[in-house]
């Protein structure tokens, strides 16, 4: 009764309120878990007991049974020899067995029904105990993400110069780059007409040439024709 009493009491609990109430939620949620397997292991031992007695049960009812069958076999033969005392004391026997057999036929019953009280109570604590791993492994990293948050939180507090001085450096390399950039820009203009520079411009030569000679040709034919 106790082990079962302890099963209901973990299958009943609540992982989330046990978080809130816990100094150390993994120190607590590793135990949770260990009293779980502890207990899952205890039930399973016990759904074995209760189905090894089950079975004995089942034997002794089967043998009492055979036993009162026998007896009245025995009556039988007693009333064919005219041994009518034999025949009342072997009926008397076999009614024993009979009612040791319905005995043991409630006995069975009852363990049946206890074992599969036992085998849905096991299958219920190994479900639960599954869902509270998955459960455990979430709220342990959420546990260690607030921890860790808590604990960039105050470095931040503690370290608001380092900001300061971060600040800083980033406007300076800001400003040695914009610098860079201008003497980039500035070289650029030193160095004179850039390749692309140079193509453009014998593009626009070639194009020049081409309506020069249009024109000449213009020319040629006004004069041909005045």
């Amino acid at each position: 009764m106790a082990l079962m009493e302890r099963v209901a009491m973990l299958l009943r609990a609540n992982v989330n309120d046990m978080i809130d109430r816990a100094e150390d939620p993994e120190k607590m949620l590793k135990q949770l878990l260990l009293d779980m397997e502890n207990q899952l292991l205890q039930v399973k031992t016990q759904v074995a007991i209760g189905i090894a007695d089950q079975h004995l049960l089942e034997k002794r009812q089967q043998e009492q049974a055979e036993s009162a069958a026998s007896w009245r076999a025995k009556a039988e033969l007693a009333v064919k020899k005219g041994e009518d005392e034999l025949a009342r004391l072997a009926l008397e026997r076999g009614l024993s067995h009979d009612e040791m057999a319905a005995g043991f036929a409630q006995q069975v019953i009852d363990q049946t029904a206890e074992a599969t009280a036992l085998r849905t109570t096991y299958a219920r604590l190994q479900g639960k105990l599954k869902e509270t791993q998955a459960q455990c492994e979430m709220l342990v990293a959420q546990h260690r993400r607030a921890r860790m948050s808590g604990k960039a939180v105050k470095a931040m507090d503690s370290g608001k110069g380092t900001v300061v001085k971060s600040s800083t450096l980033r406007r300076f390399k800001s400003q040695i780059q914009n610098a860079e950039a201008d003497n980039h820009a500035g070289r650029t203009l030193l160095e004179g007409e850039s390749l692309e520079d140079k193509f453009q411009k014998l593009e626009r030569d070639g194009k020049v040439e081409q309506l020069l000679e249009e024109l000449k040709q213009k020319h040629g034919r006004m004069l041909e024709a005045g």
